[in-house]
C-alpha cells in the first residue's frame, strides 16, 4: 500500500485538524477467500466495517473536513448501521493476476477543508495512480479555483490461489437505523 502526501498538504492537514468538522477515515485492506464476494467481505472486516451497510457517495469532500489515514475505521459502528463512504475495489481471480485500488483527493486551496475524492480500480497500481491523477486534473479544471496537490492512497495485491480483493475505503460517517435503541 502506498500513500503520497505532498509537503504542502502535510502542513495544511495540521491546520485543518483544529476544526470541529468531519473526520473522514481512509484505509486499505487485502481480502482473500473462496469467492470474489467473500474476498471483498474479508477486506471489509479487516477495515472494521464488515457488519455495516455501505452507502456509496459521489466523492465530494464537505467543508471543514479532515482526511485521516487509519488501519481500521474507528467510528462507532453497530450491527447493520449505515456507513456513508467512498470506496474502490478490484478483484483478481487467477493465480499471478494482480488487483489494485486507490482513492485520490484534492482540497480547495482556501483552507476550507472542502475538496474532491476520486476512486479507481485497475489491474496495477501504476494504472490506478494514472487514472486518479487524470480524473482529478479534469475535475478541478471544470470547477475552476485552486487546489492542493493530489494526495492518494493505493493498494495492490496478487492472487496466489483463492480470489483476492484490493480495497481502499474512505468512511465519512455512520448512522444507526434506530438511534434510541442500543443492541
Amino acid at each position: 500500500m502506498t500513500t503520497h502526501w505532498p509537503t504542502q498538504l502535510r502542513r495544511r492537514r495540521s491546520a485543518l485538524g483544529a476544526t470541529n468538522g468531519l473526520t473522514i477515515e481512509l484505509g486499505s485492506a487485502i481480502g482473500v477467500a473462496r469467492t470474489s464476494l467473500a474476498a471483498f467481505d474479508d477486506a471489509l472486516c479487516q477495515l472494521g466495517v464488515g457488519d455495516v451497510n455501505l452507502i456509496r457517495l459521489s466523492s465530494v469532500i464537505p467543508p471543514s473536513s479532515r482526511v485521516a489515514l487509519s488501519d481500521r475505521v474507528r467510528k462507532p459502528l453497530g450491527w447493520g448501521d449505515r456507513l456513508y463512504c467512498v470506496f474502490a475495489e478490484q478483484h483478481a481471480t487467477k493465480v499471478g493476476e494482480t488487483a489494485a485500488a486507490g482513492i485520490g483527493w484534492v482540497l480547495r486551496d482556501d483552507g476550507s477543508g472542502a475538496g474532491l475524492f476520486v476512486e479507481h480500480e485497475a489491474p496495477t497500481e501504476t494504472e490506478v495512480v494514472d487514472l486518479i491523477e487524470r480524473s482529478l486534473a479534469d475535475m478541478t479544471r471544470s470547477r475552476g479555483g485552486r487546489y492542493t496537490p493530489v494526495t492518494m492512497h493505493t493498494t495492490e495485491a496478487t492472487c496466489t490461489g483463492d480470489p483476492t480483493c484490493a480495497l481502499v475505503l474512505a468512511a465519512y460517517k455512520s448512522d444507526s437505523w434506530f438511534p434510541e435503541v442500543m443492541f
